[in-house]
C-alpha cells in the first residue's frame, strides 16, 4: 500500500472498523476527504458481528438500541439499514419470574402515550412482581433521578446501588426493576455502576420522553448491517477500506502530518483517528499525546456471556422476554433472523419452521465467563424449562455459547475521570470508541457518537465547515 501525497485534498486514516471507526471514515469522506479505513480483522463492525454454524447466521450476542439511541439511528440510516433494525411501536417489555411459589409469573413492563413520566405510571401500578409500597418507592426515586446531571463530576465517584439503598429501594426493587434495566444496558449491577452513567441511562430512557426506551433490534444478522452494509456505504463514500492490517506505529512526521505504518505499507495523512479499544489506543499513542495516557489502562473491561439454543419445534411465542428468580437474563427469539430452514416448504415460502433458535443474553458476566459449556448446559437448560414449558418436551438440537470476556468498558464509579475526549495534545490525532468521553455507556450508540465527535474534531483542526448529523435532524 502507497499513499500519494496530494496539494488539493486532504488525506485521513481511521484505524478500527468497528462502529466508532465506520462512523468516522463516513463522516470524514462526506466532507470531502480522502479516507482510508485500516481493519486487523477480515470484517467491519467491531464486537457486533456475525458468524456461520451450518445451516445458521449467528450474531456473536445479542444486541438492542432504543428510540432514544439518535446517533445509532442515524447511522442505520447512513448504511442503509434502518428498514431490518426497526423499533417497537410502543415499549413493551415481558418479565417472567421464575420463583414465584405458583409458577413462572408474567409482567410486564410498557408505555402509554401519556406525558414523562405519567407514560410508565399504569404499567408500574400494575407490574406483579413489586409490591405496592415498592412501587411507590420506585415512583419516589424516579422523580429524584429527573432531577440530577448525569454530567456532574460527583455522581461519577458513586455507585448506583448507594443512591438506590438512600431512596428506599429494596433489593428486590432493584432486581425486579433497577438491575433488570440497568445490568443490560450498563453491563454492571448496581453496585458496580457509576451513579453518573445509571442516571445518564435512566433519564434518557425512561424518563425524557414517552417513547425513548421503545426497543430495537436487527431482524437481520448483525453482520448484514456492520459489515456488509457498511462496506457498501463505505465504498459508495470513496472511502478505501483495508482489512487483515495490522497498524503498528503512527508517528509525527517533520512536516505536521502523519505516519501510519501498517502491514500492507505506510500511510501519510492530515489526520488519524483512532478507533481502537483503549489498550490498542495506548499501544498506539506517541508521546505526549494525553496528559496521563496510562489512564486508559486504569479503564477496566466487562465481559458479555451469549448461550444458543436450537430446539426441534417453537417453544417461545414472542419475540423476547426477560427473567427474574433465575440465573436467565434475556431471552430473543432469532429463529428467522439466523435464517432457519423451514420443513415442509412449497418453494413459495409457505411450510413451518423446523424448530426454534434462542439466544441468552447474559450480561455482567464476570462468575460465568470462563465456564465450561458442559456445565453451562446443566445449568441453563433447566432453567428455560422452568421458564418455558414448552421446552419440557422439546429436543435440544444444538447448544453452544460465544464469548466477549471485553465486551465493554466497566462502568465502575469514577471512570469518567479516566474516558478521554476525542481529541488529544498531538494535532491531527483523535481517538473514537465507546470507551471515549461520549457521556453513555458501552453501547453502539455511545460507539457512534465517539466516531462523530472525532470526525467533527478532525474537520474542525483541518478547517472544513460541516454541521453535526444529529444538529442537523434536529
Amino acid at each position: 500500500m502507497t499513499d500519494r501525497d496530494s496539494t488539493s485534498e486532504r488525506h485521513a486514516v481511521v484505524v478500527g472498523g468497528g462502529i466508532a471507526g465506520v462512523t468516522a471514515a463516513l463522516r470524514l469522506a462526506d466532507a470531502g476527504l480522502r479516507v482510508t479505513l485500516l481493519e486487523n480483522r477480515p470484517r467491519l463492525g467491531g464486537l457486533a458481528f456475525s458468524f456461520r454454524r451450518g445451516e445458521l447466521t449467528v450474531d456473536n450476542g445479542q444486541h438492542v438500541y432504543l428510540r432514544c439511541c439518535t446517533a445509532y439511528r442515524w447511522f442505520l440510516d447512513r448504511v442503509d439499514g434502518a428498514r431490518l433494525a426497526p423499533l417497537q411501536p410502543r415499549l413493551d417489555v415481558p418479565v417472567l419470574d421464575a420463583a414465584h411459589p405458583g409458577g413462572p409469573r408474567l409482567g410486564r413492563l410498557r408505555r402509554t402515550a401519556l406525558p414523562v413520566p405519567l407514560h410508565l405510571a399504569a404499567s408500574l401500578a400494575r407490574y406483579p412482581h413489586l409490591s405496592l409500597a415498592e412501587r411507590a418507592a420506585v415512583g419516589r426515586a424516579a422523580f429524584a433521578l429527573r432531577g440530577l446531571d448525569p454530567a456532574d463530576p460527583a455522581l461519577d465517584g458513586v455507585d448506583f446501588a448507594t443512591w438506590l439503598r438512600r431512596h428506599g429501594q429494596s433489593a428486590r426493587a432493584v432486581e425486579a426493576l433497577w438491575d433488570l434495566v440497568g445490568v443490560a444496558t450498563l453491563n454492571a449491577t448496581a453496585p458496580n455502576a457509576s451513579m453518573a452513567l445509571a442516571a445518564m441511562v435512566f433519564r434518557t430512557g425512561l424518563l425524557s420522553d414517552p417513547g425513548a426506551a421503545d426497543i430495537g433490534w436487527a431482524r437481520v444478522p448483525l453482520g448484514e448491517l456492520h459489515d456488509t452494509l457498511a462496506r457498501k456505504a463505505l465504498d459508495t463514500a470513496g472511502v478505501r477500506t483495508e482489512l487483515r492490517t495490522r497498524v503498528s506505529e503512527v508517528t509525527r512526521a517533520d512536516d505536521g502530518r502523519w505516519n501510519v505504518t501498517a502491514g500492507t505499507g505506510p500511510l501519510t495523512a492530515d489526520a488519524v483517528v483512532l478507533a481502537v479499544p483503549q489498550r490498542e489506543a495506548h499501544a498506539l499513542l506517541p508521546e505526549g499525546a494525553l496528559d496521563d495516557p496510562d489512564r486508559l489502562l486504569a479503564i477496566g473491561t466487562a465481559p458479555i456471556l451469549n448461550l444458543h439454543v436450537v430446539y426441534d419445534r417453537p417453544v417461545l411465542r414472542r419475540p423476547f422476554f426477560a427473567a427474574l428468580g433465575s440465573p436467565v437474563q434475556w431471552v430473543f427469539d432469532r429463529t428467522d433472523a439466523s435464517g432457519m430452514p423451514a420443513w415442509g416448504s412449497r418453494g413459495d415460502g409457505g411450510g413451518r419452521r423446523a424448530g426454534q433458535y434462542l439466544a441468552l443474553s447474559q450480561s455482567a458476566a464476570e462468575d460465568e465467563i470462563d465456564t465450561p459449556v458442559s456445565v453451562l448446559r446443566e445449568r441453563y437448560l433447566p432453567e428455560l424449562e422452568r421458564l418455558l414449558p414448552a421446552t419440557r418436551g422439546a429436543e435440544v438440537r444444538d447448544f453452544f455459547v460465544t464469548r466477549e470476556r471485553t465486551a465493554t468498558f466497566a462502568p465502575a464509579p469514577g471512570v469518567g475521570r479516566l474516558r478521554p475526549a476525542a481529541r488529544t495534545n498531538a494535532p491531527g490525532l483523535f481517538l473514537a470508541g465507546s470507551w471515549t468521553a461520549t457521556g453513555w455507556p458501552a453501547t453502539m450508540e455511545g460507539a457512534v457518537r465517539s466516531g462523530l465527535s472525532a470526525a467533527g474534531a478532525a474537520l474542525a483542526a483541518l478547517g472544513r465547515r460541516h454541521e453535526h448529523p444529529l444538529e442537523e435532524a434536529a
